[in-house]
């Protein structure tokens, strides 16, 4: 069996038990001192239990003698004073431990799916009125002929739109209109701009219907296609939600 390297901690041993454990602390030497990596995903019990193992039993030899500069890394997990005063009570159990830091990864936000930042608002927008949101947002009434609604990413209308929509108005191009009475005075998505032809009188079938940007161009189709450009939108545009 091979002896460790002075100065170099060994490597590492899982507590006993059946099969090959994973570690769940690991320990690695740097210029200043020790690096104590815990791990983030298991439970805290078993992360406190090979702790307390290692420091006296796998690692006795190894961390005995003059003082070591300790850091601790907690990756992503959070822990709450009591448990950070038992991780440090464990570490300085060995009086020639010197924890200098304890660390956590800060948070990184997750990718949120666009229809979980949906506002939702209620009522009429009449001619001269203006509603304007910086996100995706979603009218449970009518926009009348002089009424504008602006948002910087999508616009259900759960009504009538005969007034202005205008979407991604801070330049998302692909931001869409859709509504469930696609009669406007105008579309806008980003830079375009589109007057409904004449087909979109008031003969015209009433379909549910979406607006979008391909090949720079405005097209106008079925609200029945919206789940290839918005998978979720379309159940939440039919249910109302």
């Amino acid at each position: 069996m091979n002896k460790p390297t002075k100065g170099k901690p060994p490597k590492d041993t899982p507590p006993t038990g059946n099969g090959a454990a994973r570690h769940h602390v690991t320990i690695k030497g740097v210029k200043d001192g020790l690096i104590f990596q815990l791990d983030d995903a298991c439970r805290y019990t078993e992360l406190i239990e090979e702790l307390r193992h290692k420091l006296s039993k796998t690692h006795d030899q190894i961390l005995s003698g003059p003082p070591i500069h300790i850091q601790v890394r907690l990756g992503t997990r959070r822990i709450n004073e009591a448990e950070k005063t038992e991780i440090l009570e464990i570490i300085g159990s060995r009086q020639n431990l010197l924890v200098q830091s304890m660390e956590t990864d800060p948070e990184v936000p997750k990718p949120t799916d666009p229809m979980s930042e949906l506002q939702v608002i209620h009522g009429v927008v009449r001619s001269g009125q203006t509603i304007e949101h910086d996100g995706n947002l979603m009218l449970l009434g009518d926009v009348n002929p002089g009424g504008t609604i602006l948002a910087a990413g999508d616009i259900y209308v759960l009504g009538s739109l005969r007034g202005m929509a205008h979407a991604g108005h801070l330049g998302k191009a692909s931001a869409i209109v859709a509504a469930s009475h696609m009669r406007p005075t105008q579309l806008r998505i980003a830079g375009i701009i589109s007057r409904p032809p004449d087909e979109w009188g008031v003969d015209k079938d009433a379909y549910m219907e979406f607006a979008y940007i391909r090949d720079d161009a405005m097209v106008i189709d079925k609200i029945n296609q919206l789940h290839r450009l918005r998978p979720d939108a379309k159940y939440m545009l039919l249910k109302g939600e």
